[in-house]
């Protein structure tokens, strides 16, 4: 049998075995009678948060419960970021830019005959600037080729592709390795060169009998373009031809001839408007007919 505690009533002993047993009780509670609040908005074990005795904790978290289901119910609204708005950047154009700039007339449209010799007066190149055409059309999707009667001024390499080249081409392109400025192609090898489309399409160098480049003759092909033949479209997205006719270097006579090849070539009724300029020059509206 255990031992047996004897204290009589009321006595000193008594109560001294009272207060020892209320302190192992208090004790006890804080060191294992953890109170248990569910929380809620919370998922499944994070509802439960443990506690201890402390009736100041208890009412922090009933707080915090309460402003839970305040959020619940009114709905949390997060604030979202807003982007600032970029700045434009101003464009500022040289002092030489602007003198150009005034001796053109923006309210007239000028005839090729008198727009080339202002082009020159306008010119800010110290090399051989590229003459350039920016021509608005009404629709997009046109395409087409013509000959430049003096050619562009570049000298144009032209690859062919035939059953004795192609194996090199192909590695050569697949690589990223493009040496040439145009592709003539034998219909027989067009299977194999749509493998690296998508090299050549976006550099607009694929092969297409809308542009004549592929031919069952295409030396005769690569030498037309060398020569000064030219495939001229529209952007992709957008009813504009942008095309080189030559140099500041050519005469007058000649960037007018090549410039009538080309509008002829698109046809003056599916011109809107056209834009004459030369390398960093300022644009001079030309007139369509």
């Amino acid at each position: 049998m255990g031992k047996i505690r004897v204290a009589t009533l009321g006595s000193e002993q008594e109560e001294k075995l009272r207060t020892k047993q209320k302190v192992k009780r208090e004790e006890k509670k804080k060191r294992v009678g953890a109170e248990k609040v569910h929380l809620p908005g919370m998922k499944g074990g994070q509802r439960v948060k443990s506690i201890g005795s402390d009736e100041e904790e208890i009412e922090k978290l009933a707080k915090l419960a309460q402003e839970v289901e305040k959020d619940q119910a009114e709905g949390i609204k997060i604030a979202e970021k807003k982007e600032k708005p970029k700045k434009a950047i101003k464009r500022v154009r040289s002092k030489k830019y602007k003198e150009a700039q005034m001796k053109i007339d923006y309210q007239k449209a000028y005839s090729i005959a008198d727009a080339l010799p202002l082009l020159r007066q306008i010119s800010l190149t110290l090399f051989d600037g590229t003459v350039e055409l920016h021509i608005n059309t009404i629709a997009k999707g046109l395409r087409g080729t013509t000959s430049l009667p003096h050619g562009t001024g570049k000298k144009v390499t032209v690859a062919i592709a035939d059953n004795e080249t192609i194996e090199k081409i192909l590695e050569k392109v697949s690589k990223g390795k493009i040496d040439f400025d145009a592709l003539v192609a034998h219909p027989s090898v067009m299977g194999k060169l749509a493998t690296v489309a998508k090299y050549l399409g976006p550099k607009g160098l694929m092969p297409n009998p809308k542009t004549g480049t592929i031919s069952p003759e295409p030396e005769k092909v690569a030498k037309k373009l060398e020569a000064g033949s030219i495939n001229w479209k529209t952007e992709s997205d957008f009813p504009i031809v942008h095309q080189v006719i030559g140099k500041l270097s050519f005469k007058d006579k000649q960037l007018e001839e090549n410039f009538q090849a080309l509008v002829k070539s698109i046809g003056e009724i599916k011109i809107k408007n056209i834009t004459l300029k030369s390398t960093m020059s300022p644009g001079i509206k030309i007139k369509v007919s």
